[in-house]
């Protein structure tokens, strides 16, 4: 039996121009390279979306696997040099689906030494356990594939994707910083629009336009109270705040006279948006319930994008008492979370990503901090016959390609939960794995 698996996800390889940098080239190179100096008895997995074959729009078929070998070939060096000394396994994901639809794949990748499962899942004992392993699309209503293992049942986001993931590496090159080859590291996919604002605003935006915005935006939710307090001033309701904000400001001189110059110039953009507010609502309003008609938008604020692979979780331990560990990806978001006496592990992903911080003051659009968490999860045989998961992560800096005005209107962002170093699952054992089926059936 295999002493040790080794699980990672989410690599995203390949696409169209600019696409086809990778930021992590050297560091998956080195794991590699460093699996094959091992001496335990171990396997990679490779959970899914290894390589970015949906990205490819400007050849077709088994070419997009020749397009791979010649824009990395010392990777696939690599890969063969680890795979003479380490077995090396591959399930498709979504972005790699043709994988699992054509079976010339097959052959390829074992010219590679890596063996191409084209199931939706695969599983492997561990100590005296099972481990479940699968992508996760098919969680994804978007990106789901309704009839797997069929070339032409490719779901919503292989459209999406091609019209605007593999055309953004094509066009990025043109931009400032070359941001819009990130556009794979924005989860989920409602946040593109947010996500593009932000960018042209802080990137794209002319320099001058850009800081003659910028005092309106920042005063702009002063300039809704001085609306207020002028309405109260007009209508002889209360002249007071009036004259304080009058008096406040005269003590400044030139600078008050500039800021009483910007708040009422606030004081007529704020009033303009008042009177076309209403049908700007109801425009928006129709755009959203249209978004939503079509997948794009969550139904509630409410939702835990988790819960449902939490779910997928509990449906294989039912189905499968002996499972301890379900794995997936995906998602792009590594995290390990125990159900019942059971563990769910996510891969996470090896791409830039992105977290969003609004802004402190005034209604700026937010800004997306970027750093890198190259991930990945062990698992061997623990003593009693349980699983033991540990959690490694390659160092690497963060890019910090924030502007200087980013940095000046936000606060950096919160560290992320720390997943466990070590986690250690009991293996399911008769009475007790009985027990816990009765218990999540309830």
């Amino acid at each position: 039996m295999t002493d040790a698996y080794y699980l990672v996800s989410d690599l995203h390889i390949g696409g169209d121009e600019q696409l086809r940098h990778v930021d992590f080239r050297e560091e998956l190179i080195e794991f590699l390279r460093g699996l094959e100096r091992s001496d335990e008895d171990a396997e990679l997995l490779i959970n899914g979306d290894a390589f970015g074959l949906w990205e490819f729009t400007e050849v077709e078929g088994t070419e997009k696997f020749d397009a791979l070998v010649a824009d990395y070939p010392e990777l696939f060096a690599q890969l063969r040099a680890t795979g003479e000394r380490v077995p090396i396994t591959l399930i498709p994901g979504n972005h790699d689906y043709e994988l699992a639809a054509h079976d010339e794949y097959v052959e390829r990748l074992a010219a590679y030494n890596v063996t191409l499962d084209q199931s939706v899942s695969l599983t492997r004992e561990v100590g005296d356990a099972v481990v479940h392993v699968e992508h996760g699309m098919q969680e994804d209503p978007n990106n789901r594939i309704p009839d797997f293992g069929n070339p032409y049942a490719n779901p919503p986001g292989y459209f999406v994707n091609r019209q605007i993931t593999s055309r953004a590496g094509r066009l990025s090159g043109r931009g400032k910083y070359n941001w819009l080859r990130d556009i794979q590291a924005v989860t989920p996919m409602t946040q593109i629009p947010d996500w593009l604002i932000s960018n042209y605003f802080y990137r794209e935006m002319s320099t001058w336009l850009r800081f003659a915005v910028v005092p309106f935006l920042l005063l702009f939710n002063a300039g809704v109270l001085s609306v207020g307090v002028y309405a109260l001033d007009v209508t002889g309701i209360w002249s007071l705040p009036m004259r304080a904000v009058e008096d406040v400001l005269g003590l400044f001189g030139p600078v008050g006279r500039l800021a009483d110059f910007l708040l009422a110039a606030n004081l007529v953009v704020v009033s303009l948006l008042l009177v076309i507010s209403v049908p700007l609502y109801v425009f928006f309003r129709d755009v959203r319930k249209t978004l939503r008609r079509f997948g794009l938008v969550r139904e509630g604020p409410g939702e835990d994008p988790v819960e449902k692979y939490l779910d997928r979780a509990r449906d294989v331990f039912r189905a499968d008492p002996t499972v301890a560990v379900y794995v997936y990806g995906h998602t792009h978001r590594p995290s390990t979370t125990e159900v019942g006496d059971r563990l769910v592990v996510n891969t996470g992903t090896w791409l830039k990503r992105l977290h969003r911080v609004d802004p402190v003051v005034g209604t700026l659009p937010p800004v997306y901090y970027s750093s890198f968490r190259l991930n990945y999860f062990r698992l061997t045989a623990a003593d009693g016959g349980g699983v033991r998961v540990e959690y490694e992560v390659i160092d690497k800096p963060d890019p910090n390609d924030e502007t200087l005005l980013e940095r000046l209107v936000t606060r950096p962002p919160t560290q992320q939960p720390a997943i466990p170093e070590q986690t250690v699952v009991d293996p399911p054992r008769g009475r007790e794995a009985a027990q816990w089926q009765s218990t999540t059936d309830e």
